[in-house]
């Protein structure tokens, strides 16, 4: 059983299933942008070779079993065991099936935050260039970001797009049930981008039973790419998206008399069209692999909170001049997800003299971002932290 006391260790003890990676080599702090990958996701992306070459044509019923596997994976990390699940390759392309299942023409308004990812940032920036009203509300402060979207929603609103977490910022959203009572109440859809929670932060589908909510494995859950989803609430199955694939295409005759363009029910009224089921392979071999380590949601955010409270404990130790960097100390580290914002108005050259050193992060305009692992040690996070002296 792997414990917290193994991964604070030197070396860390997951670090060896990391061999490809270099781990216990390398200080990887792109922990919430890119985590790396267990060895035996090299064994899935074999395995779906293999099944190729061996089935040929056939190989999508194998293909098949390993999309439900991915599906009841996030079934099972969204505290839905029913919930009809939509695959897709990245975000992008299930935000748009959703977007093009709203009735626009009559409902022209879409309400989300200025803390959106680029998937969000971009696309509601261009609909809003062909007349879409699109409202963004201030992310900042977080604590009361639930309540300010809540009060923008009226009858002419299509839909809330929101973040669980913030991806610039790593706060976490509280009372986003609250928005969901205010879109149920004016017939509005909720759209709740998960992929900052989900295997780092807690996320409780209480009060989200009518939202849509969506997120990917490419970041915590170590899935790589090619792993999104979009979990549909129960009327979902009432809605016609116009971005549809043939996928979601099925027999049936009364559609097929009546002109109209027909739908899968559950998950795959959202489907798209032929994909490569690779990356379904590898998401099912790290899966396995993260239930024989006991990888459990619970114990990944316990080990989070100690490497993220680790970090602003050492940062704080530098005593660096606020001016030139600092971080968000108005809220305790469980009110952020799995990464360490800091702020500083050249972050992007200090992530670039850190990569020279050998430390990997990332920025986000004035936000250097520190995003820890659970295969990396204690003496790792230090010894990066020190490297940030250094620069500074």
């Amino acid at each position: 059983m792997t414990t917290l006391d193994s991964l604070r260790a030197t070396p860390n003890a997951l670090s060896v299933h990391y061999g490809r990676f270099e781990v216990d080599k390398r200080l990887l702090l792109t922990g919430h942008s890119h985590q790396a990958w267990p060895d035996v996701a090299l064994h899935g992306q074999i395995e779906a070779f293999t099944d190729a070459s061996a089935a040929v044509d056939a190989k999508w019923d194998l293909a098949f079993a390993k999309a439900e596997r991915l599906r009841q994976a996030y079934r099972d990390l969204l505290g839905d065991s029913d919930g009809a699940i939509a695959l897709g390759a990245n975000t992008h392309e299930l935000v748009v099936r959703f977007l093009s299942s709203l009735d626009l023409r009559t409902r022209p308004r879409l309400v989300t935050t200025d803390g959106e990812f680029h998937t969000l940032r971009r696309q509601l920036a261009r609909l809003g260039e062909e007349g879409i009203e699109v409202v963004r509300v201030a992310a900042a402060p977080a604590d009361t970001l639930a309540e300010r979207l809540a009060a923008e929603v009226d009858d002419r609103t299509a839909a809330v797009l929101v973040s669980a977490v913030l991806f610039e910022t790593a706060r976490i959203v509280p009372r986003l049930d609250g928005v969901a009572a205010a879109c149920r109440y004016r017939g509005v859809e909720l759209l709740v981008d998960a992929y900052h929670a989900l295997g780092v932060a807690p996320f409780s589908p209480h009060g989200l039973e009518s939202a849509w909510v969506t997120g990917g494995g490419y970041k915590y859950l170590q899935l790589g790419e090619g792993n999104c989803f979009l979990r549909l609430p129960p009327h979902a199955q009432e809605l016609r998206p116009v971005i549809t694939g043939w996928f979601a295409e099925f027999e049936d005759l009364a559609a097929k008399t009546s002109g109209l363009v027909g739908y899968a029910s559950g998950g795959d009224r959202f489907a798209g069209s032929t994909y490569d089921p690779t990356s379904h392979y590898r998401a099912a071999a790290v899966l396995d692999f993260f239930a024989a380590q006991e990888l459990t949601p619970a114990f990944l955010r316990a080990v989070s909170l100690h490497q993220n409270g680790l970090l602003a404990s050492l940062f704080d130790d530098l005593d660096a001049d606020p001016a030139v960097i600092t971080r968000d100390r108005s809220a305790p580290r469980e009110a952020f997800g799995g990464f360490l914002a800091l702020t500083a108005p050249n972050a992007g050259e200090l992530q670039k003299k850190l990569a020279e050193r050998g430390v990997l992060t990332d920025s986000r305009g004035d936000k250097l971002r520190l995003g820890p692992a659970p295969y990396l040690s204690d003496s790792q996070l230090t010894a990066a932290i020190a490297t940030l002296g250094e620069v500074l």
